[in-house]
């Protein structure tokens, strides 16, 4: 129990990757592949680099119900999946299943919100938890025994980062993220933060009083007459931001550990996958390996 690894990976974060970072990949049939290809390879690459017992895809199911009685226009910013990476999903659904890789998606919840669920559920018993994710939101959730694996940037995939990464990048831990987030907004998901209040500017003011409610308690402190003043004008909209970043951590899914094991590559199953795509040197791989 003691040397579980467990991985949580947002399979809708990791698509999006593969699928711009492969532009180009389809059969000769003209069925595009790219998004499959990437994620296949992603997967692989995150199995080779960190070793997880187990492990989780989790996908997007749509904006929740509360985040939008909060926020109408939650992430209503965000262009439609492109319609060649949305025929890919049930293609990597079934590379999954014939994989034994669990997938969990739920109607109306987001993908970041199961892996908060399934990380509070899996804490007393996993030695590590690894969360694949490009959301920073999710730096919430860090701590000595949590780690976040960005799936983009110069190094995707194989560093990790712990609460004194959190820190370096963002100028506060992991504890303070989403009040940190509430003062900044987060503009990929469309939530508006204090006029004028910065990353830095926002990191300092939660270094220097705490917590926002020890900064609403001495707002008068602030040196800066426009910080002040955009502060006492936003109090309503940071407090409901807190509402919206806050990760939820009662979704109804359940992590089972046994099914969630990883599997030894089943090759009767994924050969013939990986043939009928044409990843001929994936089907190759598998067969050489399955020889010895």
């Amino acid at each position: 129990m003691a040397s579980r690894t467990l991985m949580l990976v947002d399979g809708t974060a990791v698509l999006y990757r593969a699928f711009y970072g492969i532009p180009e990949l389809s059969t000769k049939a003209g069925k595009p592949t790219n998004a499959v290809f990437g994620f296949i390879r992603m997967l692989k690459q995150m199995a080779t680099v960190w070793s997880p017992s187990h492990w989780v895809v989790t996908f997007d199911g749509g904006r929740p119900a509360e985040r939008l009685a909060i926020q109408g226009d939650y992430k209503a910013q965000r262009k439609p999946m492109p319609d060649l990476l949305r025929e890919q999903i049930p293609v990597v659904e079934d590379y999954l299943d014939r994989a034994g890789v669990v997938r969990m998606r739920q109607e109306r919840q987001e993908a970041d919100d199961i892996m908060a669920t399934l990380t509070k559920q899996a804490a007393p018993e996993a030695a590590t938890i690894l969360l694949a994710t490009g959301d920073k939101d999710m730096f919430q959730l860090v701590s000595e025994k949590v780690r976040i694996v960005p799936v983009a940037g110069k190094n995707a995939v194989t560093t990790a980062m712990g609460p004194d990464e959190v820190r370096a990048k963002t100028g506060v831990g992991p504890e303070q993220i989403v009040e940190w987030l509430s003062l900044t907004g987060d503009s990929s998901d469309n939530i508006p933060g204090v006029p004028g209040i910065g990353e830095k500017t926002a990191a300092k003011l939660l270094g220097q009083f705490g917590a926002l409610d020890s900064l609403w308690a001495h707002l008068e402190e602030i040196d800066s007459p426009r910080v002040k003043k955009a502060l006492r004008e936003s109090r309503e909209i940071v407090a409901r931001n807190v509402e919206m970043v806050r990760l939820r951590s009662d979704l109804d899914c359940r992590l089972d550990w046994e099914q969630v094991a990883v599997r030894q590559a089943d090759a009767g199953k994924l050969i013939p996958f990986f043939e009928a795509c044409e990843f001929h040197s994936l089907a190759r791989e598998l067969s050489e390996r399955s020889l010895f």
